[in-house]
């Protein structure tokens, strides 16, 4: 979700109902006094005969809340609750589930869990539907009403009532509540040269995250050789972070703009010189769960050509939220841009296509056919150049057996830039004339 954070001025009341635009047509600020009047009558009806008595101010945030609720998924009234949990997110601390969540047909549609949260080790996953909370279903709720019936107190119990493409009856998850601290970035060295970058979730200080974690990995292996950036189930965040994250490794050129219908929504964002990988090779990983300001960092590597997309295609969530302050603590986070890839592609409702295609699998070993090899046959000879990396090679064969059951795509884009490595190190290699064998005669 990509955040801008402005002021309000008074708009949308045109003073002069004849004022016209300059092609002659009558701009859209222009209220219909007619449906106007509509509204304030059936204002007033349900003020008056409503089985319960609503006050003025409730009614109106019932209004505001319709309004944007009938525009887009992420387009939503936020009251004080709402607008104070929002800033607290994206510092990376906030009370709940872990989860975040859209809407679809009515329901709470999961985008992606958050990394160490009760969703994601409770078993929720990217693409589920939550139809019910505690037994009560969820169908036509506000998506703010939603989240708020997941919050809670730490260490209180909520049961939620999932549908997952695949699975034939509804499954009941019951997880506990906790304060979700989310760690923006980590890193590892998965293997040899290769270190591994995980974002779960872009906040404001995430560029700068990474640039550390890349540091910590260069510190532990000078000779690194590649990259993965992992942005699987990364639900997005800070715009401004997406940008920063893409720019430690461009050296030039567009990241990402924004169009909009108002001036300070058309944003263009250019990478500034210095790439701190140094042109070593990169390999993104996406997945369904992967949506807006991951989008926008795979897309962009993905365009200039910096990095090879791996696994499937993302969310698609191609638009930016402004949060404008109306009050003191409450706001609209109003959908007013949508955003483009440096090649002019709109990722809303289509995603990030991944450059290679692959799915999470689990992988079954056939079973090998009885064979005899050389080393099997009584007195043959030993190889003179056999020594301890031969053995070093095979005592790994099991944990990439491993990696490939747990987490196939990592497995693939590991071997990858193995493979990367290996041609490189070819390339400089020369075989020695001593040992060119000669041509039989």
């Amino acid at each position: 979700m990509g955040l801008f954070v402005s002021g309000v001025s008074p708009a949308g009341f045109a003073q002069d109902s004849k004022q016209e635009t300059e092609n002659g047509s009558k701009p859209l600020s222009v209220l219909p006094l007619e449906d106007l009047r509509v509204f304030t009558k059936a204002y007033d009806q349900i003020r008056n005969a409503y089985v319960k008595e609503i006050d003025d101010r409730t009614l109106l945030e019932h209004a505001i809340r319709g309004m944007l609720d009938e525009l887009d998924p992420h387009s939503t009234y936020l009251d004080a609750s709402s607008f104070e949990d929002l800033q607290v997110n994206t510092t990376g601390e906030f009370g709940g589930l872990g989860i975040e969540v859209g809407i679809e047909d009515g329901f709470v549609k999961v985008i992606a869990p958050i990394d160490d949260t009760p969703a994601a080790r409770g078993g929720v996953e990217a693409g589920d539907l939550i139809i019910k909370l505690d037994g009560v279903s969820v169908k036509g709720l506000a998506l703010d009403k939603a989240v708020e019936k997941m919050r809670g107190p730490k260490g209180s119990d909520v049961t939620i009532t999932i549908v997952r493409e695949g699975v034939d009856k509804p499954i009941d998850l019951t997880l506990t509540r906790d304060t979700v601290k989310v760690r923006s970035v980590r890193s590892e060295i998965k293997t040899e040269q290769i270190g591994y970058i995980r974002i779960a979730q872009f906040q404001l200080h995430t560029g700068d995250d990474v640039a550390k974690e890349f540091a910590k990995l260069m510190s532990k292996e000078p000779d690194l050789g590649g990259i993965i950036l992992d942005l699987r189930n990364n639900p997005g965040g800070v715009l401004q972070a997406s940008v920063d994250v893409v720019d430690h490794f461009l050296e030039e050129g567009l990241i990402v703009y924004t169009e909009g219908r108002l001036p300070d929504s058309n944003s263009r964002y250019e990478a500034s010189p210095g790439d701190i990988s140094k042109g070593m090779p990169i390999v993104v990983l996406i997945n369904d769960g992967s949506a807006s300001a991951s989008e926008i960092v795979a897309g962009a590597l993905q365009d200039h050509g910096r990095a090879l997309i791996l696994g499937t295609r993302s969310f698609g969530k191609g638009s930016v939220q402004s949060i404008i302050q109306v009050t003191n603590d409450r706001a609209l986070k109003l959908t007013t841009a949508l955003y483009f890839t440096p090649n002019g592609r709109s990722i809303q409702a289509e995603g990030i296509e991944p450059d290679i295609q692959v799915e999470r699998v689990r992988v079954t070993a056939v079973k090998p056919r009885s064979s005899i090899s050389e080393a099997g046959l009584s007195g043959h000879l030993e190889n003179a150049s056999k020594n301890e990396k031969n053995t070093k090679k095979k005592s790994k064969s099991s944990s990439n057996t491993d990696l490939q059951n747990t987490d196939s795509q990592l497995y693939e884009a590991i071997t990858m830039l193995r493979g990367l490595n290996l041609l490189k190190q070819k390339e400089k290699k020369e075989i020695p004339n001593n040992k060119v064998a000669s041509k039989q005669k």
